[in-house]
């Protein structure tokens, strides 16, 4: 490997010098007309000085508050609608245009009205402080305001009413009642029936309890959960029915 540092023949050979090769600059195509219209758009005032202007004379010179917002002219304020306002109230010195006169002694009227006018009731009011603040007594509440309507004390319309279709419902169910009657197709239990089945009842849901008590307490195969749930079911219904017989004393059932 040859290094520079070192010795070499070759070092003593001409070695021609070679330039590097730059690239062009970017030359716009619109070079040219920049260069015209520059050249021909020169400024007046470049080469001759500022242009010849009037200069002001002495007399017009700067004076005080010159420069300062000029205000409108001050004019009387008018109303818009001036026009369609009413006059003015007329002074204790103007005289009535049409000329009318009254004879009324308005000071002996009034005096004669306040004389014979019925004294108005104070109004009722409560203090709550120790200060004696009043406040009205008829809004707080304090003051029975209902007993004293014209309505107080009559049964309600709509209670009226629901009775009324309670009513028409009642005749309703017992017209159908005889109905059926009349046909043969329904028939009262009689009190002995009523208590046999009622009995019968309780004595079906104690066998099914008895037999739920001695079920395993964890149903850990299908059978069982299926059997837990089905007399579960059959007591909830027996309690059902044996609330049905307990709650009505009239029962008919169809023949």
């Amino acid at each position: 490997m040859t290094s520079y540092d070192e010795p070499s023949i070759y070092n003593l050979l001409a070695v021609e010098e070679t330039k590097e090769q730059k690239p062009k600059k970017y030359t716009s195509k619109f070079r040219q007309n920049v260069k015209q219209e520059y050249a021909s758009g020169r400024d007046p005032n470049k080469t001759m000085g500022p242009a010849k202007v009037a200069v002001p004379p002495p007399t017009d010179f700067l004076k005080k508050h010159e420069k300062e917002p000029q205000l409108p002219t001050k004019e009387t304020f008018k109303y818009p609608d001036e026009e369609r306002r009413r006059p003015a109230v007329p002074s204790k010195d103007d005289t009535p245009l049409m000329g009318l006169k009254t004879t009324k002694n308005f000071i002996c009227t009034n005096a004669v009205e306040n004389i014979t006018a019925v004294p108005k009731l104070p109004g009722k009011k409560y203090a709550d402080t120790r200060h004696g603040d009043t406040h009205d007594l008829v809004p707080s509440g304090y003051e029975p305001v209902y007993v004293h309507k014209k309505e107080f004390g009559e049964v309600p319309t709509y209670l009226t009413k629901r009775k009324e279709e309670i009513k028409r419902a009642q005749e309703e169910y017992d017209q159908y009642i005889a109905e059926h009657f009349r046909r043969g197709a329904l028939r009262q239990l009689t009190e002995e029936e009523r208590a046999a089945i009622l009995d019968g009842l309780k004595t079906n849901w104690e066998d099914i309890h008895d037999q739920y008590q001695g079920l395993s307490v964890v149903p850990d195969t299908a059978p069982k959960k299926n059997r837990k749930e089905r007399m579960e079911a059959q007591m909830k219904q027996l309690e059902r029915d044996i609330e049905l017989f307990q709650k009505h004393k009239i029962i008919y059932i169809g023949n």
